[in-house]
């Protein structure tokens, strides 16, 4: 199977906007990829560097219309699309444009992900194991980060984990190697739980995890509570996720830019003290606790 690669070459500061933009437009894939042969210094942990002169890719399947998809990219950028080119790309390329691109990522002081076809760089941390693939979540993006680096920095042992909105599931998984009880998981795509599924068996904790359409989802409070969804959707589940809590519940709520932050922060503190922010490329997580 073929597949069309649209190759823009664009900024540092304006990588990120075409990234998710392209993602919007059903990109198998979105990589990032020096234009100007620009050396970078080591990066902190679970940093995505971006070189001054980055190129993006955006990997449709090859019945794409390329024209319509540049056109929209250019309506929403309000500008003319810069330097950019269409190719046909083959599928034993697609798939090693991904293994070059995605590479091991630490999140916080213990955690980990790792592609398969790479040997974790510690292999005593705890070492989450993930490929690219079919739903949202593989570290890469800076909200996923976020969560990840959240858990990381918790006492996870023994207790219960609501990943809502899981995606591929790896807030789920990572919560479940860093010592969680068991993960219950909520997602309105099957497809959502299907991946999240196949990664928890493939990290060695599939009968730890439990997978829920929202109309599903039974009633029940967990010890720790994490969405990366957005803002909106968000606000409307505040009820939701304070029934699914208890006094102390721990909750982290990611997907969101800074001026959302006050209004959800408003919104959450009838039920939590919402008195922690952390910030990453303008993306945002808010964390409390669940008052008595």
């Amino acid at each position: 199977m073929s597949w069309l690669q649209l190759k823009i070459d664009t900024t540092k500061a304006q990588a990120p906007v075409l990234e998710e933009l392209l993602e919007t437009l059903g990109a198998a894939a979105v990589l990032m990829e020096d234009s100007a042969d620009q050396p970078l210094l080591e990066p902190p942990p679970g940093a995505t560097p971006l070189w001054d002169a980055t190129r993006v890719i955006g990997i449709f399947t090859v019945d794409s219309e390329m024209d319509a998809i540049i056109e929209f990219l250019e309506a929403q950028l309000g500008e003319q699309l810069p330097a950019h080119r269409v190719e046909v790309l083959e599928d034993k390329d697609w798939v090693r444009a991904w293994m070059d691109h995605y590479h091991p990522m630490r999140f916080g002081d213990r955690l980990w992900v790792v592609p398969s076809w790479t040997p974790p760089p510690q292999p005593d941390a705890v070492n989450l194991l993930l490929d690219p693939g079919l739903a949202f979540g593989t570290g890469t993006h800076p909200t996923t980060a976020l969560c990840m680096e959240w858990l990381d920095s918790l006492d996870l042992q023994g207790k219960t984990v609501i990943d809502y909105g899981c995606g591929s599931g790896i807030l789920a998984v990572a919560a479940l190697l860093l010592g969680a009880k068991e993960a219950w998981c909520v997602d309105n795509d099957p497809q959502a739980l299907t991946a999240t599924r196949n990664n928890a068996e493939h990290n060695g904790v599939g009968e730890r995890v439990h997978v829920f359409m929202p109309d599903d989802m039974p009633d029940m409070q967990a010890d720790v509570i994490v969405a990366n969804i957005l803002a909106g959707p968000l606000a409307m589940l505040a009820p939701v996720m304070a029934a699914h809590s208890h006094a102390s519940t721990h909750i982290a709520l990611s997907g969101i830019i800074r001026p959302q932050v006050d209004e959800l922060r408003e919104v959450y503190g009838e039920w939590f003290d919402m008195d922690g922010l952390a910030i990453k490329e303008d993306w945002c997580r808010l964390s409390g606790t669940r008052r008595a």
